[in-house]
């Protein structure tokens, strides 16, 4: 595809997903912007939380890291589901019974206002970085296909691509993504089963048995690791940090969760993220299913792509053919959109709610604080993912995300631990300090694991590590 069909493509995506906001974005108040007046149906949400999970990072990266990593980060995700259920048994019941419109709203009630702060701050920082990762790989792609020919440069390209999300989230926030994450998840797994389409047939794959058998017999679709305690992939610390990962990253984000509250009840909002962690399961296993078949096809034709250069590379070729470039466009752009848009509301629900206080504000200035506070946030990403392209040059994206959620993640996961498994109050004006030196004290384990501990290399397990020397720290500064 040249460049300008790339471009007419997504400009008549984005076409759609206005048209979408215009709908349903009718009604501009807070109470939809935040909460989408709590009558969102569930199983739209579930479907447009697959996409929201992946983000254009799972779309690049993990297909990209199948021939060093194999299927191990399969392990990851099998972690994820039995995560989920934590969410839906314990978390849910608990947002629900309280009926929070920010999540961290629990810490103000449990240990007071320094704690609710922290999460709060601790949240925006995490998915700030997040959000910004996940852009930053997305734009990268989008200025070598597209906007290298026609001369504009990067942080042109990243305006106009976060210039674009506000356009369609300012005036119906939550209420608008839930259904622009239904039809964006659709995009993505559409592009991810053309392409495996294609691919099957260039290496004379007839049918699913086939493409199975090709899986299941190549070495590179090895699951589980159980030979070296050290390796960072070894099956134990894998699952485990797949369980915490989702208790974090979904479980205890404002941004996941506020799209789970919007459900009409518990019951519903449980139902939602029951369905989905089993179809998140399946539809990890499809992207890596890509990856090998990815990796097949390269080494068949001499391509030295790989990592995330890999998937971009194939899908461009002009033997894959226009249509097959077409939905790899569309699912890029679908897996990236459908995340940042919604982080962009959450960032902005999370810093009105609990650094604001919006609430507590007149009624009629509650509006135009909400929109502001949005367009600052969207101001906020651009100028984080500039300066992340004068520091990435070689990285296979998602492992670094989720080495930074590990450090983020980690005081949030130790705060609601520590509120959840005991009873006991905290010194509240102390937690910043613990919050602060957990990540620190983690960073330094793991920049020195290897020499303290005989050559053990941590791996996703630094969330856990993390959330542990928090709840050390608070037990060391709860009221006697």
């Amino acid at each position: 595809m040249s460049p300008t069909q790339i471009l007419l493509l997504i400009a008549g995506y984005f076409l759609v997903l206005i048209l979408i906001s215009f709908v349903t974005g009718k009604e501009d108040s807070n109470a939809a912007f935040f909460k989408a007046n709590k009558s969102a149906p569930w199983y739209l949400v579930a479907f447009g939380m697959i996409g929201a999970s992946l983000s254009g990072v799972t779309f690049i990266s993990v297909p990209g890291a199948v021939e060093t990593k194999q299927f191990g980060y399969l392990q990851v995700v099998f972690g994820y589901f039995f995560g989920y259920l934590i969410i839906a048994y314990v978390l849910l019941p608990l947002y629900y019974r309280m009926n929070l419109t920010s999540i961290y709203t629990y810490l103000h009630d449990r240990f007071g206002p320094t704690s609710y702060k922290t999460g709060s701050v601790a949240f925006l920082i995490s998915r700030t970085v997040g959000a910004a990762f996940r852009l930053f790989l997305v734009a990268k792609v989008l200025q070598l296909l597209v906007f290298d020919g026609l001369g504009m440069p990067f942080p042109l390209t990243v305006v106009i691509t976060i210039a674009l999300i506000w356009l369609y989230t300012f005036k119906g926030g939550i209420k608008t993504i839930i259904f622009t994450d239904t039809l964006q998840t659709l995009f993505m797994l559409v592009s991810v089963v053309v392409t495996i389409s294609f691919l099957a047939a260039a290496l004379d794959l007839q049918s699913v048995s086939d493409v199975y058998h090709n899986i299941a017999s190549n070495s590179m679709s090895k699951i589980f690791f159980f030979e070296d305690s050290k390796d960072p992939q070894f099956f134990i610390k894998s699952f485990l940090a797949g369980i915490f990962i989702t208790i974090t990253m979904t479980g205890l984000d404002q941004d996941m969760m506020q799209k789970n509250l919007t459900c009409r009840n518990l019951k519903d909002a449980q139902k939602n993220m029951i369905v989905f962690s089993v179809v998140l399961v399946f539809v990890n296993i499809l992207f890596l299913a890509l990856g090998l078949l990815l990796t097949q096809y390269a080494q068949q034709n001499g391509l030295t792509a790989a990592k995330d250069d890999l998937f971009p590379t194939i899908a461009m070729l002009p033997e894959i053919g226009i249509a097959t470039s077409a939905f790899f466009i569309l699912g890029l752009v679908a897996a990236a959109y459908s995340s940042a848009d919604s982080a962009l509301t959450s960032l902005t629900t999370a810093y009105c709610i609990d650094i604001l206080d919006i609430q507590n504000k007149a009624a009629e200035k509650q509006k135009g604080i909400r929109k502001r506070v949005h367009l600052a946030v969207s101001l906020v990403l651009i100028l984080i993912i500039i300066l992340f392209d004068s520091l990435f040059t070689d990285v296979s994206v998602i492992w670094e995300l989720f080495k930074a959620a590990g450090y983020t993640y980690g005081p949030l996961l130790g705060l609601f631990a520590f509120g959840i498994l005991t009873k006991k109050a905290l010194k509240d004006k102390y937690v910043w300090i613990v919050a602060l030196m957990a990540p620190i004290l983690s960073y330094a384990l793991n920049s020195y694991s290897e020499v303290l501990f005989n050559g053990y290399k941590i791996g996703f397990e630094i969330l856990i590590i993390n959330g542990l020397l928090t709840f050390v720290g608070l037990i060391l500064i709860r009221s006697k």
